[in-house]
């Protein structure tokens, strides 16, 4: 018996993968490539866990929010849930308030699910946010097709709301969202340059500053793509990134900044949040008059399309303020 050639074992195997592509799809599935993986998943799910609010963000975004069953976060306090649900009083704040869900079950922080009550919950879909030596993804695709996006690479929150756009047959409006983040970007842009901004504060730079006085730079993710969509230049440039979102950065090399670079100060959200702080040490009393504060929503994810467009609305009404 001949052997095959490496061309008919490639083309072989090539007609086997579409097939199986072919057969998932016309049994009302979708085979996803997702930054963890591949994962099939049932077309236009009813049962979704969240695992962080990036990812209730961009379900929210393609109106599916009353789907999700079950939310992973790491804001509450002990006197925010209740029976292991989220009390509707806190459902009504911030991001939960704005984007809106049903009962949802809390499932646990990010890194340390509840996979008991994941279980229970018998979700069809698991979708999170992910990156480097985040864990349990073998552990949640037993429960059901699960899929991550990375943070910190290019584009990752318009690949994770494009894929998501398909299982759910809402391409029109995700391309739409997409497109409304990028013209309320030029809107507020065109409002910056008229107004002068870049004259006075050419770059600037996004700092996290932590209850307990960790300072944290946001490099790729995090605040800053919107600021360079808007037009700003790096104020600072550190070297290897923590998980691909920023790195803990020193006084010494804040204090190198020049005048022309704006301070966004954008401290974690609750008890996390340091900035009154920052503002109160030599470094903060040395940049304040170059800074400006911007607090994200309770319950706000750090990124994604609802996020983008509250981020550019507010962060340039402070700089206008600012510069007026």
């Amino acid at each position: 018996m001949k052997v095959p050639s490496i061309a008919l074992t490639v083309a072989l195997a090539s007609y086997a993968l579409t097939q199986g592509l072919v057969i998932a799809q016309s049994a009302g599935a979708l085979v996803l490539k997702h930054d963890e993986g591949s994962a099939t998943v049932k077309k236009n799910p009813q049962r979704i866990v969240a695992m962080d609010e990036e990812a209730l963000g961009w379900l929210a975004a393609l109106g599916v929010q009353s789907r999700v069953v079950g939310i992973g976060s790491t804001y509450f306090e002990p006197q925010d849930l209740q029976g292991g649900k989220i009390k509707p009083a806190v459902l009504k704040e911030g991001f939960y308030g704005r984007v809106g869900m049903k009962d949802p079950a809390y499932i646990g922080s990010w890194t340390a699910p509840n996979l008991e009550t994941l279980t229970a919950l018998k979700p069809d879909l698991i979708v999170r946010l992910t990156w480097d030596g985040n864990q349990n993804h073998d552990k949640l695709s037993k429960i059901a097709p699960t899929v991550g996006y990375k943070e910190g690479g290019a584009g990752f929150w318009q690949k994770g709301l494009r894929d998501l756009a398909k299982v759910f047959g809402k391409q029109v409006e995700a391309e739409k969202v997409i497109k409304q983040v990028a013209d309320v970007n030029r809107a507020n842009a065109r409002k910056l340059l008229a107004a002068g901004t870049f004259k006075k504060y050419d770059k600037a730079v996004v700092v996290a500053p932590f209850a307990g006085g960790n300072n944290w730079l946001y490099t790729d993710v995090r605040l800053m793509p919107d600021l360079r969509t808007l037009g700003f230049k790096d104020g600072l440039k550190l070297g290897a990134s923590t998980l691909g979102v920023g790195a803990q950065v020193s006084d010494e090399a804040l204090l190198t900044l020049d005048r022309k670079t704006l301070v966004v100060l954008f401290p974690p959200g609750g008890k996390y949040d340091g900035a009154d702080a920052f503002l109160k040490t030599p470094v903060g009393q040395k940049l304040k008059a170059q800074s400006v504060v911007y607090r994200p929503e309770a319950f706000a994810p750090y990124s994604g399309p609802l996020t983008s467009i509250r981020n550019s609305n507010e962060v340039t009404r402070l700089i206008l303020e600012k510069v007026k």
